[in-house]
């Protein structure tokens, strides 16, 4: 098994790693711009709306808030109940490690550790974030599909490469949807995919007893299939959890749009805004670095210049990834360390 001190070295090179790309990621923004200088932008924040700003601060919150209330419901699908702020640490973990990690991986393992910390049973909690991935999924494509629908304009906008980037997230995400609704159906898939990497992870011995973790799987597996069976027959209870990842994907999509309502902007083209954030998460999702920032970047800018002004676009594009990126991880991940303690503590009583 892997020793403390290598798991905290791991935990502390995703950590670096996150910060050296986050700091690439702000350099490359900045650079866009000749005239760019720190007392220009806090000039800038300085002259934007306090009401709207607050709006998308509240509309960070509620992107927090909301997954660890989808998470929470799908849960509860299961016959496996938990609280508010247990759910509130479930969202920050999640948040927080998929921030740091590549392509996210880090999010559900950790999301899935708490959770069984509060009782939930290992493939239970497995099932329930299955069932969440999968609605969080259809929510970004229904998204998509809205800006769509309401902004068609908007993605012609966008450069060639913004929009292969666009056509592929979208690709990738449907299948992941399909794949992930497969798991749910069919349990004999989900089996083999689990105890084979039981396997995998013993032949590395980074685990050991093969015999007893097979067993133990084959055990969790028979109140899977029950609770699989279970929460799809409540047609009721996955349209809520669709609808709370729908409101959290909303949610983090409206930071912009209040942001640009602060700066002054009107809503037809804050409306603009919103639909060149929503492609921006389809088309950055699927790319296996720390939280895609750099390629979100990219088509934030790509987008937005074609209708914000050239003085103001580096400051809007750091204020909106300050806002709904950088406050939003730090705050999930100080949720998630104060958690993680206490946790700590209780053991050690």
């Amino acid at each position: 098994m892997k020793k403390p001190t290598e798991s905290f070295r791991a935990r502390l090179l995703w950590s670096l790693l996150f910060f050296a790309v986050a700091a690439l990621s702000v350099w490359a923004i900045v650079s866009q711009s000749r005239t760019f200088t720190l007392p220009s932008f806090l000039a800038y924040i300085r002259r934007c709306d306090p009401l709207w700003t607050v709006c998308a601060l509240a509309a960070m919150g509620s992107y927090i808030v909301c997954e660890g209330e989808a998470v929470r419901s799908s849960a509860l699908a299961f016959g496996r109940g938990s609280t508010h702020r247990q759910a509130l640490i479930y969202s920050a973990s999640d948040i927080y490690f998929s921030a740091i990690t590549p392509s996210a991986t880090g999010g559900q393992p950790a999301c899935a550790w708490f959770m069984m910390k509060d009782g939930i049973p290992p493939l239970v909690a497995t099932a329930a974030l299955l069932v969440n991935l999968a609605m969080y999924t259809v929510s970004i494509l229904t998204l998509g599909l809205l800006a769509f629908v309401t902004q068609p304009g908007v993605l012609g906008s966008f450069g060639a490469l913004s929009r292969a980037l666009v056509l592929t997230g979208v690709l990738v995400q449907a299948a992941l949807a399909a794949f992930l609704v497969l798991l749910l159906k069919n349990e004999t898939l989900l089996h083999r995919l689990c105890s084979g990497a039981i396997h995998l992870v013993c032949r590395l011995r980074i685990l050991r007893h093969e015999e007893r973790r097979q067993e133990a799987l084959d055990r969790h597996m028979a109140e899977y299939v029950r609770s699989a069976k279970l929460v799809t027959e409540q047609k009721g209870a996955l349209v809520k959890v669709f609808l709370l990842n729908l409101l959290q994907r909303f949610s983090v999509l409206c930071v912009p749009f209040f942001l640009f309502l602060a700066s002054g902007g009107g809503f037809v083209m804050a409306a603009r805004v919103w639909a060149v954030q929503c492609f921006s998460v389809l088309g950055s999702n699927f790319v296996p670095i720390p939280g895609g920032m750099g390629v979100s970047d990219y088509l934030m800018l790509d987008g937005f210049e074609s209708f914000i002004a050239q003085a103001d676009l580096v400051d809007f594009e750091l204020l909106t990834r300050a806002v709904s990126f950088y406050i939003c991880v730090v705050s999930c991940g100080i949720l998630t360390l104060a958690k993680f303690i206490l946790l700590k503590k209780r053991e050690k009583t």
